[in-house]
């Protein structure tokens, strides 16, 4: 079977190996394509392919539908909403991710996030501490809930959204469950977002919620900038000029409301919750072994297309 990996923003070269290796021995054919520079070059690789590893990578149905061959798709990380689905599913393509294999990247980020606004962007203005402070953690899956320890080995008290576990599952996770959105954001001094982009959840988090969090409060988006009313986040920054976001996801018109709001709005200069050595290998090691044992005996357990 043929392997793709594809990738315009590339795994390290020490997790090239370890892919092309796995691979190999397994007795599959590797194939590489890095920094490419649109999807037609991402087209044309895929059409021989049998398997296809990526990151952020656009797996569109136009793609999909130029891969006849193609049996299986596997995301290097925990989200999947740049593949199609829909395309994948109607072809009898297998699509997964690798989930957990970034979470530790991701939470650490988070945790950096809350300090480096409670310390006003590390300029010489008075900031605060966030040991003694509430965090809310909406969805306490695997990155919640590292955010979660890390947060409480800092001091910090937490509160953990989650509609897929029980209050007990929640507690033993060591943070108090609550019941609404709005009783997560009107209790925490910080919101550290990890829910998925889905039709859902996208743009849920908007003004109404934004302004229910208390007097000094801050929003950290680790997730997807979909999730987000960036209409709504203004409007919030605007009427309340005690708040502060922070994400490694850029608004569209970051560049406006970092003119207009200064040090109470902070973005990264592109996703970085992955971006470490480990968690680069972690998920694309996982990746290769996930589709060699797909191809060996079938295991479909992180398939996310069912």
């Amino acid at each position: 079977m043929k392997v793709l990996v594809a990738t315009q923003k590339p795994f390290s070269a020490a997790a090239v190996k370890g892919i092309k290796d796995i691979i190999e021995a397994a007795g599959h054919e590797f194939a590489l394509i890095e920094k490419y520079e649109g999807q037609a070059q991402l087209i044309e690789a895929v059409a021989d392919a049998q398997a296809l590893i990526i990151r952020s990578d656009k797996v569109t149905a136009e793609v999909i539908a130029a891969a006849p061959a193609l049996k299986i798709v596997v995301r290097a990380g925990a989200g999947f909403d740049n593949v199609d689905l829909s395309a994948a599913s109607a072809k009898g393509i297998v699509v997964m991710n690798t989930p957990g294999q970034n979470s530790n990247a991701v939470a650490e980020l988070a945790v950096a996030m809350m300090i480096y606004m409670a310390r006003t962007q590390f300029t010489p203005a008075t900031g605060s501490e966030i040991s003694g402070k509430r965090v809310g953690i909406q969805a306490f899956g695997n990155v919640g809930r590292l955010v979660g320890a890390k947060a409480k080995a800092l001091g910090m008290d937490l509160l953990a959204l989650d509609p897929f576990l029980t209050p007990e599952q929640i507690k033993a996770g060591g943070a108090e469950p609550v019941f609404s959105v709005e009783e997560l954001y009107s209790r925490s001094d910080y919101v550290s977002v990890h829910i998925p982009a889905l039709p859902s959840t996208i743009k849920s988090i908007g003004y109404d919620l934004i302004t229910k969090m208390p007097k000094g409060a801050t929003l950290v988006n680790t997730a997807r900038k979909e999730v987000i009313d960036e209409e709504g986040l203004e409007r919030a920054l605007e009427d309340r000029p005690d708040l502060k976001y922070i994400t490694d996801v850029a608004p569209d018109n970051y560049e406006a409301l970092r003119e207009k709001f200064g040090l109470r709005i902070f973005a990264t200069p592109k996703k970085m919750g992955a971006q470490t050595a480990e968690a680069n290998m972690n998920a694309g090691l996982a990746a290769a072994r996930q589709i060699v044992d797909y191809f060996a005996t079938g295991n479909t357990r992180f398939q996310v297309n069912k």
